[in-house]
């Protein structure tokens, strides 16, 4: 059987909607249209492997001998990016008005925005924080994410307003095979509710892709949830560091939670070339790169030479 690629975003009534008939999926937002072959095969928890190990910021702390309220103030700028019924996760990355998620969190499977306006939503000292995104900032790897490979799925935007009171998140040295990381994310809608920030320790198992001079994608084994698209992959001592975003999960059998193995695992996609020079950009640090997208014209030319590579892969994001 060949592998189903996923692309995790959250849908309406938690239903991970779109059809499996292909070999590969992301982790983000799914298409109402694309119920019926839900129906067909119901997604697993998307993709929870072997035992569940995700925490909330208390269980972690009391895990790894934290102060929770000091571990929920560090991870403020883990954020849930809402779009319409649509939502994935994100970051405040190298500056408190950037953000980073993936593209599919922002754009459907036609190449459209989900939403004419997105918001990043967090959580300040116990408060519900909400900005707007300035949705003519968005620079991604291709505004046609279903029509490229996965490690085009990146995004970087500006919010409308900077949230000066929450940290961002600087960016990681280059990553590696069998390196610990951590993965903090807000979204799942397998566990607890969206806007519950969760948090794992794993390791990135292998590198699956790379783009030359660019991002590299990365097998590893956390679990991850329908909605954690964009998600924070972070590294460094401490991890605080932003090293990658949850892109989506690859299964031979999709209809069952097995442990993580080489055709059963999440993906991730580095924050390196194009991806890690917009978000420079973006904080103010370097021009954009003539190699990353803007938002209206995004996409066209990676989409026409990706197709027939792409032809047997889906993927999809979730809805609230």
């Amino acid at each position: 059987m060949k592998n189903v690629e996923y692309r995790l975003f959250a849908a309406a009534l938690c239903l991970a909607a779109a059809p499996f008939s292909t070999s590969s999926a992301e982790a983000g937002v799914t298409q109402q249209e694309k119920l019926s072959a839900a129906a067909r095969l119901e997604p697993t928890k998307v993709l929870v492997l072997g035992s569940e190990r995700r925490a909330s910021a208390d269980q972690y702390a009391t895990r790894q001998k934290l102060d929770a309220g000091s571990l929920k103030q560090a991870h403020a700028a883990s954020g849930l990016i809402q779009c319409g019924r649509a939502h994935g996760a994100g970051q405040l990355t190298l500056a408190n008005n950037v953000i980073t998620t993936a593209a599919h969190v922002f754009y459907d499977e036609r190449g459209a925005k989900r939403a004419r306006s997105c918001q990043f939503v967090t959580d300040v000292d116990g408060k519900k924080r909400r900005v707007a995104i300035d949705m003519t900032s968005i620079v991604a790897g291709s505004a046609k994410p279903y029509a490229v490979k996965a490690i085009n799925d990146w995004a970087v935007a500006r919010l409308a307003q900077p949230l000066d009171d929450v940290k961002p998140y600087d960016l990681a040295d280059p990553l590696a095979v069998e390196q610990t990381v951590e993965f903090v994310s807000r979204g799942h809608s397998d566990w607890r509710d969206a806007e519950t920030m969760s948090f794992e320790a794993c390791r990135l198992r292998a590198q699956t892709n790379q783009l030359k001079g660019g991002a590299r994608e990365f097998a590893f084994d956390c679990g991850t949830g329908d909605g954690a698209s964009g998600g924070a992959v972070l590294a460094g001592e401490p991890r605080m560091k932003l090293g990658a975003i949850l892109v989506g999960w690859r299964s031979n059998d999709p209809s069952r939670i097995g442990p993580y193995s080489s055709t059963n695992y999440n993906f991730v996609v580095s924050v390196e070339g194009a991806f890690r020079e917009a978000v420079l950009a973006a904080a103010g640090q370097e021009a954009i790169p003539a190699t990353a997208q803007a938002a209206a014209p995004a996409g066209d030319k990676a989409a026409e030479s990706d197709k027939a590579a792409q032809s047997d892969q889906r993927r999809s994001a979730g809805r609230d």
